[in-house]
């Protein structure tokens, strides 16, 4: 654990008195505020992963598409 000297502006100092453990209740804000901020990093990376490989997998889906429609084709005979 440590101590750490901090400034908050008057209107957060109203919202911590009326908890009664100061401290862990900003952990946990802070825990929350870090994975939420964490989340965001991660979809944002995903959605850029999926952009750059748009191309890559609409060839595949094209592919896939052409083999179903040709063992349709097949069944048919």
């Amino acid at each position: 654990m440590k101590r750490l000297n901090i400034t908050l502006p008057d209107d957060v100092v109203e919202l911590l008195a009326q908890k009664p453990n100061k401290s862990r209740y900003i952990a946990e804000v802070l825990r929350e505020k870090a994975e939420q901020e964490k989340q965001v990093r991660l979809r944002k990376l995903l959605v850029e992963g999926y952009k750059s490989t748009r191309g890559e997998a609409q060839t595949v889906n094209d592919e896939w598409d052409d083999a179903a429609l040709k063992s349709w084709d097949k069944s048919d005979e």
